[in-house]
């Protein structure tokens, strides 16, 4: 046991308030509140999968079955200076499979 002697009222009151304030913080998360941005940042909940959003991508359908990317995306690819949005990783999976024949059906913004 460690013995304190010497210390004043004040200040065994001020390291026990700060002692209970620090004990009780949640630790930061790896994800921030970022409310209102998500259109430019890829965002991560849970350990899951990132979220992408419409804003994010330069297409408006997934080049691969049609799907506006508004609905939903799986995920992205870089291709060409362009980054595309896929409804599933199937679709991502087809295109890359063949990315120049399916490029023209992304139809860019």
């Amino acid at each position: 046991m460690i013995m304190i002697k010497n210390i004043s009222p004040l200040h065994f009151l001020l390291i026990v308030i700060l002692g209970i304030t620090s004990c009780h913080q949640n630790p930061k998360s790896e994800e921030s509140d970022v409310s209102g941005t998500t259109d430019t940042m890829v965002v991560k909940k849970d350990n899951s999968k990132p979220v992408f959003t419409a804003a994010m991508v330069d297409n408006k359908k997934d080049p691969n079955c049609g799907m506006p990317v508004t609905a939903g995306i799986a995920d992205t690819v870089h291709y060409k200076g362009k980054v595309y949005g896929f409804c599933s990783d199937e679709c991502r999976d087809a295109f890359l499979k063949n990315p120049d024949a399916l490029v023209k059906n992304a139809e860019l913004k």
